[in-house]
């Protein structure tokens, strides 16, 4: 999956004149307000909610991970693969929204599913697509961000998970029974919302730590690609498991041709399919670039900053270490922040969900499914999920592979389109 993603990601870079450099035109018409009558909810709305389930304790645990394991160069690893992927979640989106659908219920749909089947006459891995979408939404979206919500609050107040499960559950309920619109209204608040509460205690430490900017910069550019251990405690590791573990990390915090984005992409009605692609194309830079980057500033800065305080640390509690060097509350402040990121996720992964459930069942299986949601969303809270953690990455992967053979099959449409709508230059 390495391989192929990575792969994937560096392909359409460079078949598609390096798409990367529309990213700050994408952030500006991310803000534009649908027509009116078009049926489908606003480009940010949808960028919202697929930056609700991607951003998630990932960006905290994932990289806290990745520099104890692969040193500080994986931050770099992390971020270069964020770059790259926004060429492949641009691709993937437009065909999508190429391709989309109106629903039903006056909006409208659309996903690697609906490409498979109507364009590329596969409705095989259609279907897998959209079984894996409904599989991964009540494990990786519902169960384990729960665990995730019932670990954060649980480690400094003595409340039974059963309560933080039931709570949990209702909170989710109201907003998920509202619908594609219920969720992405909440989620156009709830995003911006927890992003700044967690930068803001970021950039507190960064202010705290300036001395030891320029030689944290300094140390995950040079072990990127070179040998270096941190501090005791921590193995030193060389640089292709570095390269290994931040590719890795970067990959499945972003989703980059997971094929999650494009279903959030497709609830939005846009004249031009490129423009909303570009919008959606900045969740990898908000997601990878942005927040992952920050994450793995501070914790390094704050390792040299007081290195004696990380010896013989577990590999996902250096965040916390490095919060906990606020004045005050910070441990609490990030267990705060990996509550509202895990909520985020269950909010944003239960439509991909449903996504999956509609395309199989139509809207007849809507409510049976967001039942069993909310469920699970309990049942994460108060069981282990060892098997569901160890399953999730298959899981990720048997979305990826069909979505993977769509962007390749029909790579030369999405490079066509994309010169007829003037974001690369002319043929020679």
């Amino acid at each position: 999956m390495l391989i192929l993603l990575l792969g994937t990601h560096l392909y359409f870079t460079f078949r598609l004149g390096f798409i990367q450099k529309w990213t700050f035109r994408g952030i500006r018409l991310s803000f534009a307000k649908p027509k009116d009558g078009s049926g489908g909810v606003s480009p940010f709305a949808a960028l919202a909610t697929a930056l609700a389930a991607t951003i998630g304790a990932g960006n905290i645990i994932g990289i806290s991970t990745a520099i104890a394991i692969g040193g500080p160069g994986a931050v770099f690893w992390c971020w270069i693969t964020g770059v790259l992927g926004i060429a492949t979640c641009y691709g993937e989106c437009l065909l999508s929204l190429l391709h989309q659908k109106k629903s039903s219920q006056g909006g409208y749909v659309g996903g690697p599913m609906y490409v498979l089947r109507d364009v590329l006459r596969k409705p095989g891995l259609a279907c897998l697509f959209a079984v894996a979408a409904v599989l991964a939404s009540l494990g990786v979206g519902s169960s384990v961000q729960a665990q995730s919500i019932s670990n954060a609050i649980t480690r400094h107040l003595p409340v039974s998970p059963s309560l933080i499960g039931l709570v949990a559950m209702v909170l989710a309920g109201f907003v998920i029974l509202g619908g594609i619109r219920q969720i992405s209204k909440i989620c156009t608040f709830f995003v911006p919302f927890m992003s700044l509460f967690y930068l803001v205690g970021c950039f507190w430490l960064l202010v705290l730590n300036r001395a030891f900017l320029a030689d944290a910069v300094s140390l995950i550019f040079r072990s990127a690609f070179s040998s270096r251990s941190l501090v005791g405690g921590m193995a030193g590791t060389a640089v292709l498991l570095g390269i290994r573990i931040g590719i890795s990390r970067g990959l499945f915090t972003n989703e980059a041709g997971l094929g999650s984005f494009p279903m959030a992409a497709a609830s939005s009605k846009s004249d031009s399919p490129a423009a909303q692609s570009l919008i959606t194309m900045t969740g990898p830079f908000w997601d990878t670039v942005v927040l992952c980057a920050v994450t793995g500033l501070v914790i390094i800065s704050s390792i040299l900053k007081n290195p004696g305080a990380y010896e013989n640390v577990s590999m996902d509690s250096l965040c916390f270490v490095a919060f906990g060097q606020l004045p005050f509350l910070g441990e609490e402040m990030l267990s705060l922040s990996l509550v509202l990121f895990s909520f985020a996720t269950i909010l944003g992964w239960c439509y991909y969900g449903e996504c999956g459930v509609r395309f199989l069942a139509g809207e007849r299986g809507m409510k049976t499914y967001q039942l069993l949601y909310l469920i699970f969303i309990y049942l994460g809270a108060v069981m282990s999920l060892d098997l569901v953690w160890g399953l999730s990455d298959l899981l990720n992967a048997l979305m990826a592979l069909p979505n993977l053979i769509c962007l390749w099959l029909l790579r030369k449409e999405v490079i066509a389109k994309t010169r007829s709508a003037g974001l690369m230059g002319k043929r020679r």
